[in-house]
């Protein structure tokens, strides 16, 4: 098994499109102006609101598209990504839903508006217009950014503690995607721990841990032991990418952030 940095990242991306059911856009889909995916937003909302599209002309011209993301890139920095997610977000007096939650079993029609989500992930997203510093990769819903991930491996002799540095001095939290509430949270991850923090503050960033603990729990075991336990043959953090970012748990976390 590949845990360099690279074979971890390219280990996680391609577990989430392949077994989670992500569709996985290059770097270049990314919107720096927005920071979003404006083509998974546009796509979304043209085939799950095609009369709302219609009635409010939001992409009947290059002016009017420009105008719909430049105000939901507003409403985002305002009211937080989770927000925008869950409540929607008005345009030319359309109120558009860029999410639909999780249903119930019982509940058809619910079922089959959660299936058009689109759950989304890239790879090496250059995030910024005056560098060109990277995101390891980023996972989006619709097109909005929810969550961002840099990847260390012990083995290459660094950890997630390298990981939280380069967040705290690399990162500047100034950057339209790394600013407050326009991600849920940020990820420092290597192959034995997870640890996160929900707003980057430069080098006053906290991050917490997010492990399951060596006896399992959160954080820390039963008999207080933290980390990871050992997983044979696979890596200690692969409960992150098979458990936590699976569409069901992801959904299910969307709606407590929103409480």
């Amino acid at each position: 098994m590949d845990t360099s940095e690279t074979g971890l990242e390219k280990l996680i991306v391609d577990w989430l499109r392949d077994k989670n059911g992500y569709e996985q856009a290059t770097p270049h889909d990314y919107n720096k102006d927005f920071a979003l995916v404006d083509t998974w937003v546009e796509r979304f909302v043209v085939a799950t609101q095609p009369g709302k599209v219609e009635q409010s002309m939001c992409f009947a011209s290059p002016s009017e598209r420009m105008k719909f993301f430049t105000r939901l890139a507003n409403e985002i920095t305002k009211r937080g990504v989770v927000d925008v997610l869950r409540k929607g977000y008005k345009f030319n007096g359309s109120t558009f839903d860029l999410y639909y939650p999780l249903p119930s079993d019982l509940n058809q029609s619910a079922k089959k508006a959660y299936g058009q989500n689109i759950f989304g992930v890239i790879r090496q997203v250059m995030y910024s217009k005056t560098n060109n510093n990277e995101i390891d990769f980023v996972v989006f819903i619709n097109g909005l950014p929810l969550a961002t991930f840099e990847l260390k491996n012990n083995y290459m002799g660094q950890t997630y503690e390298n990981a939280i540095r380069q967040y705290q001095t690399d990162h500047n939290p100034k950057e339209l995607l790394l600013q407050k509430k326009r991600c849920a949270v940020h990820f420092a991850v290597d192959d034995q721990q997870v640890w996160m923090c929900t707003a980057l503050a430069g080098k006053d960033s906290w991050f917490l841990p997010f492990n399951r603990g060596v006896n399992g729990g959160a954080n820390r075991g039963v008999n207080g032991g933290a980390g990871n336990p050992v997983v044979e043959n696979d890596t200690m953090t692969s409960y992150l990418w098979k458990d936590i970012l699976t569409k069901p748990t992801l959904s299910t976390s969307l709606r407590i952030l929103h409480r």
